[in-house]
């Protein structure tokens, strides 16, 4: 590959960054990670004087919103001019898979119009499916042999977030055959949450279940767990979808980009089986 770019990763301690992060760098690429915490560069949404540090010398850039915000548009747009500026010429940005269900103020949905209206650099959107991740490292974790979630006999074509790195990583190793293209991100089959609990219980000999709850209690429950108010109606309204069964469906997107097949749940829990062997 000549002229190898130099690509910033926002967000790279996260699940999705820090797997781009190594793809990239397996593929020889300069991979400037970008975090508050990252030993390369410092990066926080709310401090604009590290925005042009970040950027300074960057080709492309993997672009991760401020977390568990909802009207996120200013920023991602202030930080845009700033990458206009520094001349960057590609960024792909992660939004989410649904995003029409949510309110029009909801950030990932603002910022895709915002992505219309520039031409300074090409760009290209990931709008993934819930993680399979979630049920080994969040808020679908079992807890006490059990999977509590508000999503009714709904389903959901999760995705692996290797499978969303990969995809991220060919966008940015290959922008131009990637320009303007929105890729709608899931998993080989739509399950329930009932189905996803079967597959965790094979996989790791333990019985877990699904238990469907209240979802109004379910937000304030997570509400106080300290996730912010606002956000707690987005995962309201995504629960809803999932439950009025309207959850993401199979599509052909990751097979398009890096042709093979996405991971199957089946294969995720079998090789995550080590975090529910923890649960209590």
């Amino acid at each position: 590959m000549k002229n190898l770019p130099t690509i910033l990763i926002l967000g790279a301690t996260g699940k999705t960054g820090s797997r781009v992060a190594r793809i990239l760098e397996e593929n020889g690429v300069t991979v400037r990670r970008a975090s508050r915490s990252s030993k390369d560069v410092s990066f926080d949404w709310d401090d604009t004087t590290t925005w042009n540090t970040a950027l300074q010398g960057v080709d492309r850039v993997y672009l991760v919103g401020p977390l568990l915000k909802t009207d996120i548009l200013q920023q991602v747009s202030g930080f845009l001019d700033v990458a206009e500026a520094n001349s960057i010429s590609h960024v792909t940005y992660v939004s989410l898979h649904d995003y029409r269900a949510m309110p029009e103020e909801t950030g990932p949905r603002r910022v895709e119009i915002e992505f219309g209206t520039r031409s300074g650099f090409t760009h290209t959107v990931l709008r993934p499916a819930w993680f399979m991740q979630n049920f080994s490292q969040t808020f679908l974790r079992p807890s006490g042999g059990q999977i509590i979630v508000p999503a009714g006999s709904g389903s959901e074509a999760f995705i692996d977030v290797e499978d969303i790195a990969a995809v991220a990583a060919e966008t940015l190793l290959h922008p131009d055959k990637h320009n303007g293209e929105t890729y709608m991100l899931t998993g080989p089959e739509s399950l329930t949450m009932s189905q996803a609990a079967k597959s965790i219980s094979s996989a790791s000999g333990q019985d877990i279940k699904y238990v469907d709850v209240n979802r109004e209690d379910w937000v304030k429950g997570v509400v106080a767990s300290g996730i912010p108010a606002a956000y707690g109606e987005v995962l309201k309204k995504l629960t809803q979808t999932i439950a009025d069964k309207n959850g993401s469906k199979p599509t052909q997107d990751v097979q398009k980009v890096i042709g093979r097949n996405p991971i199957s749940f089946a294969d995720f829990a079998l090789r995550e089986v080590a975090a529910w062997s923890q649960t209590g």
